[in-house]
């Protein structure tokens, strides 16, 4: 039986779970380095992974503020 892991997230598929334009996640990750403290994994291909609960880690971090 396999087991339903989650799996990490294009920048467009975090940007759609947050609600906001891609371009504005790339932005901020080139200005600060992460977006707002959640930070992706770099493919070899140049393509950005951004962790499966980045979402909750954000929505955590906004929640606390």
């Amino acid at each position: 039986m396999k087991v339903n892991q989650p799996h990490d997230l294009t920048t467009v598929q975090f940007s759609a779970q947050i609600g906001i334009k891609p371009e504005s996640i790339r932005v901020r990750l080139c200005q600060t380095g992460s977006y707002f403290g959640v930070t992706p994994r770099k493919l070899p291909n140049g393509r950005l992974l951004w962790p499966a609960d980045a979402t909750e880690q954000l929505l955590g971090k906004e929640g606390a503020a």
